[in-house]
Order: C-alpha cells, then structure tokens, then sequence
C-alpha cells in the first residue's frame, strides 16, 4: 500500500479533487471519495461572495476558461456539512478566503469548530470585479499569518505560477504554511468567431492541460531550490499518466479538477484505476 498523506491526513490515492463548482454541493463530495478521491477540496467558501457577476465556464479545445468566484451558500450552510463530513471522518479540505486576512483569520477559527481537518487558502482567485491585480509575497504573508495566528489546523496556501512565485511561497512558508497548491488559474482569454469580442466579455481564469508543464517547471524549481513543503500539484491532470507526472518533480499529490467537467465520475475512476497501475498497485486496492 502506497503511504501517501497531505496535510496531517492519510490518503487511500496521491489523487485530490481540486475546488470548483463540481464540489459546491454536499452530496458531490460524498460520491466523489466514494468513488475513490483521496480527499476533495470544497468550493471555496467566502463570507461575502460579490453578487450580480456574470458567472459561467467555457469549454476550449485546450481546458477552460471560468468566470466563476467564490461559494454563494451562506457560510452557516458550509459550517453545517462540514460538521458532517468530519463525524464522518471524511478527508474534506475547506478552501477559504474572505475581504481582509482578520476576516479569513476569523472564518477559519468557525470552520475549525466544525471539526474540519484541514483548510486550502484560496487566495488567488483574478476573477473577481477588480482582478487580482498585485498578488505580492506581502499579501501573501498578510493572509498565512493571519489565519495562522487564528487556527491550528493544517493548511494549505494555493498559489498561481507566474513572476515573483518563489517570493510568494517564501512569504507563505514565513507565514505558517503547512503546504503549497499550485497552481490556481492563470489570466487566460478566447475570441469570439462570430462577434471578435473575448468570450466572457473579458480576460478570466485558464485552467487545463496548458498548465501542466508550467506547474511541471516550477514544482521542479521549487524543489531543486531546497523548498520541502508538501506541495499539491495542479494544472491538466486527465490521466493516471499526468498523476504521475507530478508526482515525479515532487509534488506530494495530485489534485484533478477540469477533466472532471466530462464524465465526473468515470473520468475520477478511470484517472485512479490508470495511477494504480502506473504506480504497481492491484486494481482496487488503495494506492
């Protein structure tokens, strides 16, 4: 049996469902470490999730294009399943973030109180209003320390690869970081044929196989550069090939998200039985 953990939980697969809309519901996340998750991150959870945008994904050749933000289910909701999953002993990661690190700070100390058993700061998200304009290392350590200093559950910081990445997980580590998930959406972009307007009416959050080798690269720099964080690799994982890919430049696990909006559940299954055979285990045993 493959001996794989992240964030104080033991993990029956190195294969984490990543946040997203898939993972916005309670039964969702249930069926999916039925199905054989080695954990899954919810939906991230927000205290005041902006109103009114137009919210929507666009599937391309090459991944997605999301418009998408935060949870609209109240917080009291999420405190609710979150209690449930942990007397079940679910490995469920809450994703969080809030307006001001003293707000994520406070919300992390309620999702504690549930029982959760680890947390993912979804800090990066660009697809709010204003974008994310200046995602700095200061930033960075504002929000990991603030919540550091409010919880002493596991935590994971997610980050987007890009310029100035190794200062931003520097300031993560500094701040408290258990792990570090790369990477969130990066600022991508399609053009209407008909119209020649972008698709969305704007520039929003890329994700898909287009990712993987620059998560590839950079989860490679971090490691030959002496960084030895768990490290959550994300980015166009669509086969058991992909899992092991990453888990090859060191990260610790693999998180799947895009390729699960075909299929979510055969696509999950298939992506594990592939892992369990790329990585010598018996099918249907845990990895």
């Amino acid at each position: 049996m493959r001996d794989t953990s992240i964030l104080g939980m033991p993990l029956t697969a190195p294969v984490v469902v990543g946040s997203g809309l898939l993972t916005d519901q309670e039964r969702n996340i249930r069926r999916l470490l039925e199905k054989g998750a080695g954990a899954v991150v919810t939906k991230t959870i927000h205290p005041n999730p902006p109103q009114g945008l137009d919210e929507r994904i666009l599937r391309l050749p090459v991944g997605m294009l999301n418009s998408t933000t935060y949870s609209k289910r109240p917080v009291s909701h999420w405190l609710r399943a979150l209690r449930s999953f942990a007397e079940d002993r679910l490995p469920v990661i809450a994703s969080l973030h809030a307006d001001s690190p003293d707000e994520l700070a406070a919300l992390a100390r309620d999702v504690e109180t549930t029982g959760c058993r680890a947390l993912e700061l979804g800090i990066s998200c660009l697809n709010e209003e204003d974008g994310l304009e200046d995602d700095n290392p200061d930033r960075v350590y504002a929000y990991t320390s603030a919540t550091r200093s409010r919880t002493g559950l596991p935590l994971s910081v997610k980050l987007a690869v890009g310029e100035g990445l190794q200062d931003r997980v520097r300031a993560a580590i500094a701040g408290g970081a258990d792990a570090i998930t790369l990477s969130d959406t990066i600022p991508g972009a399609a053009v209407s044929p008909e119209t020649g307007d972008l698709e969305l009416n704007g520039v929003y959050g890329y994700s898909g196989p287009g990712l993987k080798p620059l998560v590839l690269a950079a989860t490679w720099q971090l490691r030959k550069r002496g960084v030895t964080l768990p490290i959550m690799g994300v980015g166009g994982v669509n086969s058991g090939r992909d899992v092991a890919d990453y888990l090859s430049v060191g990260a610790n696990v693999a998180q799947v998200y895009t390729a699960l909006h075909t299929d979510m559940y055969d696509t999950l299954e298939r992506i594990l039985g592939e892992t369990r055979e790329l990585l010598g285990e018996p099918q249907g045993a845990p990895l």
